[in-house]
């Protein structure tokens, strides 16, 4: 494993190191000591190798991943996983805000709670938080699947598109155009793949799924106070 302290080396080496990486690296092993809350670690990684981030992150923490695993031990500052292609980025504890925002793939897990608007406008991405996540979560989320082994907030799926999302907790108040959904076959198998993914022992069947009602796709004036 290669190691990169953060108390010796900038955040630009940092960062530059892991571009550095390619799809025929043999160096596919890769520790960042003493991160300290630093903003945009590990950043538009694109290469097949592993990155363990030994503490809590700052802002927009594995934002437009390609390929590469990310390991957070610790939380992680608004944005993580920001416009996420593909890979995965695992994180220990908390995220705050807008976590896998316009994510169009790969896989984001948040082994505790997620703050607001996570998932704002994912467009592709899988994200599966064990714990609960805060308001206006899934915003006009377009595909992908948001899965919620907890709680979730106020105004969850506001103006949501052709997003899944799966709530094994209580729902506080579903946003404008979101609605209870029938939980078919398919998407028990969907959601028993995520949770195996994500290392969560929760069972599918204890899920409620939710998506979009399809009523604001094209304007309507009998629902202009739903806009």
């Amino acid at each position: 494993m290669q190691t990169l302290d953060l108390a010796k080396v900038e955040l630009r080496e940092v960062n530059s190191t892991l571009h550095a990486q390619k799809e025929d690296t043999n160096q596919t092993s890769w520790e960042v000591v003493n991160p300290k809350g630093s903003h945009a670690i590990a950043v538009g990684l694109d290469a097949p190798i592993e990155v363990t981030i030994m503490g809590s992150t700052g802002y927009y923490c594995g934002g437009m991943n390609k390929q590469a695993t990310i390991n957070v031990k610790g939380s992680v500052g608004p944005g993580a996983a920001e416009n996420m292609m593909s890979g995965a980025l695992i994180v220990d504890g908390d995220a705050s805000q807008y976590a896998g925002a316009t994510g169009h793939g790969g896989l984001l897990v948040i082994k505790g709670n997620a703050s607001s608007r996570c998932g704002i406008s994912m467009k592709g991405i899988d994200i599966v938080v064990h714990g609960n996540i805060g308001h206006m979560s899934a915003f006009m989320a377009q595909s992908g699947n948001l899965v919620v082994c907890g709680d979730a907030g106020d105004a969850l799926g506001d103006s949501c598109y052709e997003a899944r999302i799966f709530v094994r907790g209580s729902v506080k108040s579903l946003g404008a155009d979101c609605e209870k959904k029938e939980m078919r076959v398919e998407h028990i198998e969907i959601l028993k793949d995520l949770l195996e993914r994500s290392g969560c022992d929760a069972k599918p069947e204890e899920f409620t799924r939710y998506g979009s009602a399809r009523n604001l796709y094209n304007f309507d004036v009998d629902n202009a106070a739903a806009y």
